[in-house]
């Protein structure tokens, strides 16, 4: 009788840490690029715009979430943060 109680309680478990896993990929490739343009936009000398200085923020909580597993998160900030780039460097 105690199998048929643990069983579903360990199928339980599994399930909800394979939920976890979603966006693990998308986030780390997401942050990899973003940091790297990051970086390139720095070096272009865009590092003092404001678009700048909220997508250096945005990488900084999605890297926080990404070490508390909230991948979703993690992806949706580094996304945000590509865009942020991007108007750095075209100068917005």
């Amino acid at each position: 009788m105690k199998a048929w109680i643990c069983l579903p309680l360990i199928a339980l478990a599994l399930a909800g840490c394979a939920g976890k896993t979603a966006y693990r990929d998308s986030c780390a490739t997401q942050l990899d690029a973003a940091w790297k343009e990051l970086d390139l936009a720095k070096a272009e000398g865009f590092a003092g715009t404001v678009s700048y200085s909220k997508a250096l923020s945005l990488l900084t909580g999605a890297k926080t979430q990404q070490q508390f597993e909230a991948f979703e998160g993690c992806s949706s900030k580094a996304e945000r943060a590509r865009f942020y780039i991007r108007e750095s460097r075209a100068g917005r």
